[in-house]
């Protein structure tokens, strides 16, 4: 049954913490796997899936530097994984499979934004490669440690996917290169995964999510020029925030990726772009990057950027089935 785009009224918002939004959450004995959980909301989505009790694997491109951030932390493992190589994908969803355990919940949170024209693999634009196709391969080849669990997967999109939609007939921006319209494409693909994949899922008892955290200053902006973030009023000139009630912080962040893997309120929903821990309507027509755009979430083209990363990655599992 597809769930309407529309607010449910959860009772938490903007400056709810995931701590807040898990208030009264036993996670005790449930297994996450949050991708990126290091650094920034990654770091605070683990942080507090760990207070509620779950054990959180966290894989991560640089694992020494991910161990000494999470240091003193109980309950979290790390181990390798590069979201722009699909080997290195392959090889953390074995060493994984390989323990026998299943999972719970899945947060797809790492990702790069708005970074200089970069190809990986062979040739594709980073920011669709890194944000949308590893995080496909990964969930696909984790499918067999998803599925009897009934997990929830979360994928983290952004209010930029309004910047853009699929670019069908050149998704790995071989022209006329835009970091910000390629940023937007890979946000508006990782919505799309999660309504195809809650499509697919959902007989399975596995739900899917998307959404927006909110705007938030942590290491994502690395790519972006100190003076592009002053010229967009995110900064001044000594590194300061301005408009701090424009920004959320990081623990305000996470709460909607954390609300969205383990909120009881979203038992029986999927497939729905989620905003300030609540389900988001659909996008004004005034401009403003408020709730979600229509691309984000047809079916149609859910379907079909799953075909097409089914056939760039080499990974369906779904494909036996026919489904």
């Amino acid at each position: 049954m597809t769930t309407a785009q529309h607010k449910i009224g959860s009772g938490f918002g903007a400056h709810s913490t995931a701590d807040d939004v898990l208030a009264g959450i036993d996670l005790t004995g449930r297994l996450a796997i949050v991708t990126g959980g290091y650094s920034g909301l990654g770091l605070e989505t683990t942080r507090a899936l760990v207070k509620a009790g779950a054990r959180v694997v966290v894989p991560a491109r640089r694992p020494d530097t991910a161990r000494e951030a999470l240091a003193g932390l109980d309950g979290v493992e790390v181990d390798q994984l590069d979201l722009g190589d699909l080997e290195s994908v392959r090889g953390f969803a074995e060493r994984f499979l390989a323990s026998g355990r299943t999972v719970d919940l899945v947060i797809d949170n790492a990702g790069i934004m708005a970074c200089p024209e970069t190809r990986v693999g062979p040739g594709w634009e980073a920011q669709f490669a890194t944000n949308h196709l590893g995080h496909f391969a990964l969930v696909n080849r984790l499918w067999p440690a998803i599925q009897p669990g009934g997990a929830r997967v979360v994928s983290v999109s952004s209010r930029a996917h309004h910047f853009a939609g699929m670019r069908w007939d050149d998704v790995h921006w071989q022209r006329d290169y835009d970091k910000w319209q390629a940023y937007g494409q890979a946000k508006t693909a990782n919505v799309l995964f999660a309504v195809h994949l809650d499509k697919l899922g959902a007989d399975h008892g596995v739900r899917a999510f998307a959404l927006h955290p909110g705007g938030i200053l942590t290491p994502l902006q690395r790519h972006i020029p100190k003076a592009e973030m002053i010229e967009r009023g995110w900064i001044d000139e000594q590194g300061n925030t301005l408009n701090p009630e424009g920004f959320k912080t990081p623990a305000e962040g996470a709460s909607t990726q954390v609300w969205a893997a383990t909120s009881p309120q979203l038992d029986g929903m999927g497939g729905v772009y989620l905003e300030d821990c609540d389900i988001a309507g659909p996008a004004p027509d005034n401009g403003e990057t408020a709730g979600v755009k229509d691309w984000a979430i047809d079916p149609e083209q859910a379907a079909r950027l799953w075909e097409l990363s089914a056939e760039l990655t080499g990974v369906n599992a779904f494909a036996a089935t026919g489904s």
